[in-house]
C-alpha cells in the first residue's frame, strides 16, 4: 500500500486531480501494482477523502495523552515525529488526530517511522496542505534513501 501512495503522490501532486477510483485501480494495475494492493489503498484513501477534519476546541498548547495502544503502535518514533511536526505547526491538532487514526489502519505493529512518514504526506496532501520543500524532504527521507525516485 506505502508503494502505491508514494507512486499517487509522486504522479498527481494535486490530489483532487486523480482519477476517480475504477480508473485509478486500472492505472495502477497497467503500471503493475497487484490488486489486492491496490485494493488496500484505495479503501484507505475513500476514507480518507471522506473522514471530516473537526476543529478541536481548547488550548493548541494542550498535551495529546496517548492510549496504551497508539503507544504501541506507534512506537517511541512515530510519536516524536508527531512532537516534531506539531512544533514545526506543521500538524494542527485536528490533522494529528487523523494521522494518528490512518496510522492506527495499518498492519504493521509497531509502524516503521518510513512508513509513518508516507501516512503523514499522503494525509497532508489529501488536505492539499502548503508544505514547506525541507518538510516535504524530511517527510521523503527514510534514513537510507529518499522514497520517491
Amino acid at each position: 500500500m506505502i508503494d502505491i501512495l508514494v507512486y499517487l503522490f509522486e504522479n498527481y501532486h494535486d490530489f483532487s486531480a486523480r482519477p476517480k477510483s475504477k480508473t485509478l485501480k486500472r492505472r495502477l494495475s497497467a503500471v503493475g501494482f497487484q490488486d489486492e494492493a491496490i485494493a488496500v489503498a484505495l479503501r484507505w484513501l475513500d476514507g480518507l477523502k471522506a473522514a471530516p477534519v473537526v476543529v478541536l476546541g481548547g488550548d493548541s498548547r494542550a498535551t495529546r495523552v496517548y492510549l496504551p495502544e497508539e503507544q504501541r503502535k506507534l512506537g517511541v518514533d512515530c510519536l516524536g515525529f508527531i512532537a516534531f511536526l506539531e512544533t514545526t505547526e506543521v500538524l494542527t491538532p485536528a490533522l494529528r488526530e487523523l494521522v494518528i487514526e490512518g496510522a492506527m489502519l495499518l498492519e504493521e505493529h509497531p509502524v516503521p517511522l518510513s512508513t509513518f512518514k508516507i501516512i503523514v504526506l499522503t494525509i497532508l496532501w489529501s488536505r492539499e496542505q502548503v508544505l514547506e520543500p525541507l518538510i516535504v524532504e524530511e517527510l521523503l527521507d527514510d534514513g537510507d534513501q529518499r522514497l520517491l525516485h
